[in-house]
């Protein structure tokens, strides 16, 4: 089941171009995040602006409710082949950078990529739910997330042997090139799009995603588990090294083989998640990837090499699943009028608390043993998981109660779609695409 599920994916044209164009940018993408820092650090000699290179990639997170109304307004496939091409010429003007007095610019380009990155999920979210069955999203969430993590092993290494032989204008030009290549893949998608309807107020339109996901049984309690799951993972990446040193006495390169073993785990659950979705609520599979991260982060105080290799794969399998399983909700239960918007919203909310958690970190390493942080990080994924799951059940006996209840039929925890506010919206079902003005999607 699940490995026919895959090949539908595959066989689709518009699902098997578009994932062709996520490995060719995902690759540019890896190779210049681990070169920017290793750039900025060998023109400036200064680690503190080396740290702010991921920063800056990471800040046009917090403008992701603005980059979605955009991407709602516009025809979302000439979104992604306009904003590629954008890229591919923006980052060629980085072979100007040859100082200190000119790394100013790897910063604007770093954040306008930031930028690129956000807007583009959030139209390539939109038009996915538009145009896959909705039975096949979890797959091809699944897919994604292993594209873009398989990228993540193999393109820093390539990135930062290029940048070694030839410079960092060599890896910007690479880079350039493959969002040329994936501007030319999303080019030939398939897909038509009916014209966008007119929007309301622009203040009214950064909310709208705020507001679906707030009334949406479904999406709440999923997006608040993804979010705590990111707070809980920016605090454990940032004692990685001191973990590596502290607790199993190696040498800083061994975080490396920890990154790379964690990315696997996160391959391997890019494969597994849609059957597993298929047979398993999303509260349920969500809740369970956040315990098995939890156990994994807080095994951590173990000073074994053979459980750090394991918390590692366990983290890099755990972890995708609340994201997966949220943003395929997120592609459910959401109209295509509001879709860009929410889903955009709902990485925001979660992907941010990341970033503060690495700062938070990066302090509390400094003043607290390494030990109690990935204890008291355990012990909070396992509390936040039993959460969810509790929320689960609390909804199930509600919905036992029938019209009696006092939340009735329709309880603030039911699985069952909600309908949204019919200024955003318009009508949608939990097994079909959330799509009313794009094409018919294919079935499986």
């Amino acid at each position: 089941m699940g490995g026919s599920a895959v090949v539908r994916v595959l066989r689709d044209p518009t699902a098997g171009r578009y994932l062709a164009g996520v490995v060719v940018s995902g690759f540019g993408t890896s190779a210049m995040w681990l070169t920017a820092g290793i750039w900025v650090k060998s023109l400036t000699g200064s680690n503190s602006l080396a740290a702010l290179t991921v920063c800056a990639m990471w800040a046009p997170v917090l403008a992701g409710p603005a980059l979605g109304a955009l991407a709602d307004r516009m025809d979302r496939r000439k979104l992604l082949v306009r904003v590629n091409l954008a890229m591919a010429v923006l980052l060629a003007t980085l072979v100007l950078v040859d100082s200190g007095r000119t790394v100013w610019l790897v910063f604007v380009v770093l954040v306008l990529y930031g930028a690129s990155g956000v807007l583009l999920d959030a139209a390539e979210s939109a038009l996915v739910a538009g145009t896959v069955h909705a039975s096949l999203l979890a797959d091809f969430n699944g897919l994604r997330m292993t594209a873009n993590e398989g990228m993540k092993l193999v393109a820093p290494l390539a990135g930062a042997g290029l940048y070694a032989r030839f410079g960092g204008p060599a890896v910007a030009l690479l880079d350039a090139a493959t969002c040329a290549l994936a501007a030319l893949i999303f080019a030939r998608l398939p897909v038509r799009e009916a014209a966008r309807p007119r929007m309301g107020a622009w203040r009214g339109e950064l909310l709208a995603g705020m507001r679906r996901i707030r009334a949406s049984a479904v999406l709440r309690p999923l997006v608040t588990a993804g979010a705590a799951t990111m707070l809980l993972a920016g605090v454990n990446g940032a004692v990685t090294f001191a973990y590596v040193d502290d607790v199993l006495g190696r040498s800083p390169e061994y975080a490396g083989v920890l990154y790379a073993v964690q990315g696997a785990g996160s391959v391997a659950v890019g494969l597994l998640v849609g059957p597993l979705l298929r047979r398993l609520p999303e509260r349920v599979f969500a809740a369970g990837g956040m315990a098995l991260f939890a156990l994994a982060v807080g095994a951590r105080t173990l000073p074994s090499d053979g459980v750090a290799l394991a918390a590692s794969a366990a983290i890099g399998f755990g972890l995708p699943c609340v994201l997966i399983a949220t943003m395929t909700a997120v592609q459910r239960e959401t109209p295509d009028a509001v879709l860009a918007r929410t889903a955009a919203t709902a990485g925001s909310l979660m992907t941010a608390p990341n970033a503060v958690a690495l700062a938070l970190g990066a302090g509390l390493v400094a003043v607290v043993n390494v030990r109690v942080l990935t204890a008291v990080g355990g012990t909070a994924g396992l509390l936040a998981a039993a959460l969810l799951a509790g929320a689960l059940l609390a909804g199930a006996a509600r919905r036992r109660t029938g019209p009696t209840s006092e939340t009735g039929p329709a309880s603030a925890s039911g699985p069952a779609p909600e309908t949204a506010p019919a200024s955003e919206t318009g009508p949608t079902s939990a097994s079909s695409p959330a799509s009313e003005p794009g094409p018919a999607s294919p079935q499986p």
